[in-house]
């Protein structure tokens, strides 16, 4: 194999390229991306980065020496406008063709809009790239109001930052929960407590019906006053570049174990993908994760040099939101009850607790926040799949090395 191109120069693309020179891929390596910053990790733009507690230098993935070493062809601020799978090549934006052995697809995700009067509005901020992120640092900081349409982690999250630099926060959720379409109902109650403990307004089962130059208008007729906005309602796989090219694409772009597309000169990777998930047996998902997207990347890089194929590994998730850590392990498809371990509780003394999710007597999912013993127990017995003790999974005096054994 002579040449990879990969579309998409992000936490995937650019893992995955570094991956290809560690596992001894000696040809041509292109890596593409609409951004003008070298690949970057994102989740610390609605914290570390935001907060001011990090450099340009601490969110790369390497340093921008390593592309040059590594005879990387680092091209940033360009993007792929079509796929002609027949004669394996990629046109760009910049009016240049590139051919390929293989291609590598890591074109993540893209925010999803509300349909309302000024959602086009300039000033209205989306947290998903370093330019968003510089731009709501700007609008934050003592006395000044942040209005942040959607309850998911990332708005959480925003929030909690917000609240460190001293702005006014209020968070506005369609749903009756904040979380509601990620977490369980426990996880939602005791995130929604925290928040509004430190001052945050949560306000759910809030329509959204307008943008406004002064803030956003509720169904209810209320206007919440922001002097910034952040929208966070979702987002979608960008998968318009591989339907174009006549690709696989249900909720994202169809792979298999290998992260192979339906062309079997074509991988996609990260969050534009939907995927195998083998832990979970049949089911399939489209997961938006940090951990997905490096496991992708070990799969195509490992198919294109032909070494083994990596384990599969059981999804993970982690969120960060004052001093509180959330590690998620798994999904809850076809869950049947749920078990505490603990007291979510924000008056009960240090926090400590996980939401356990069974189908039958297997785990398939875990809730932990700020229990480390319970995620790390909880993800080793996801993956071995073996029957767990309820009584004893609910009893905290029980060691998680005892209920895992």
């Amino acid at each position: 194999m002579d040449k990879v191109v990969i579309i998409g120069a992000g936490h995937a693309g650019g893992t995955a390229a570094a991956l290809l020179r560690q596992y001894g891929f000696e040809g041509q390596i292109v890596l593409a991306g609409s951004e003008t910053v070298p690949p970057y990790q994102r989740p610390p733009l609605s914290k570390a980065w935001l907060k001011g507690h990090a450099e340009r230098d601490d969110l790369l993935l390497r340093p921008d020496s390593f592309y040059v070493e590594q005879d990387i062809d680092l091209r940033l601020g360009v993007t792929a406008t079509a796929i002609e799978q027949a004669g394996r090549s990629v046109a760009f934006s910049d009016g240049t063709t590139e051919t390929y052995n293989a291609l590598i697809l890591a074109t993540g995700s893209v925010a999803r809009k509300l349909a309302i009067p000024g959602a086009d509005r300039p000033e209205l901020i989306e947290l998903r790239t370093l330019e968003d992120a510089e731009r709501l640092k700007a609008a934050l900081g003592p006395g000044r109001r942040l209005a942040v349409v959607g309850g998911g982690y990332v708005g959480l999250e925003a929030a909690a930052s917000a609240r460190a630099l001293g702005a006014e926060v209020a968070v506005i959720e369609r749903m009756d929960r904040v979380l509601a379409r990620v977490a369980s109902e426990t996880l939602s109650t005791f995130f929604t407590a925290w928040h509004r403990a430190q001052g945050v307004d949560i306000l759910t089962g809030a329509e959204v019906t307008a943008f406004e130059a002064d803030g956003v208008r509720l169904a209810d007729g209320r206007l919440i006053a922001a002097d910034a906005i952040l929208v966070g309602v979702g987002a979608l796989a960008n998968e318009a570049l591989a339907h174009q090219a006549g690709l696989d694409c249900l909720n994202g772009i169809v792979v298999d174990e290998a992260a192979r597309t339906s062309d079997p000169a074509i991988w996609a990777i990260g969050d534009a993908t939907h995927r195998p998930i083998p832990v979970h047996g049949a089911l399939r998902h489209r997961l938006e994760s940090v951990p997905n997207a490096l496991e992708q990347a070990k799969q195509a890089a490992a198919a294109i040099t032909g070494r083994p194929a990596p384990a599969p590994e059981v999804p993970w998730f982690w969120s960060d939101q004052y001093e509180l850590k959330l590690q998620i392990a798994g999904l809850p498809d076809g869950a049947d009850r749920q078990i505490v371990r603990g007291v979510p509780d924000i008056d009960t003394g240090p926090v400590g607790f996980a939401v356990f999710h069974l189908a039958g007597a297997r785990i398939v999912s875990v809730e932990a926040v700020n229990a480390p013993a319970e995620f790390m127990a909880g993800r080793q017995m996801i993956a071995r799949g073996t029957p767990v003790d309820a009584e004893k999974l609910a009893d905290t005096s029980v060691s998680m090395k005892l209920v895992a054994n």
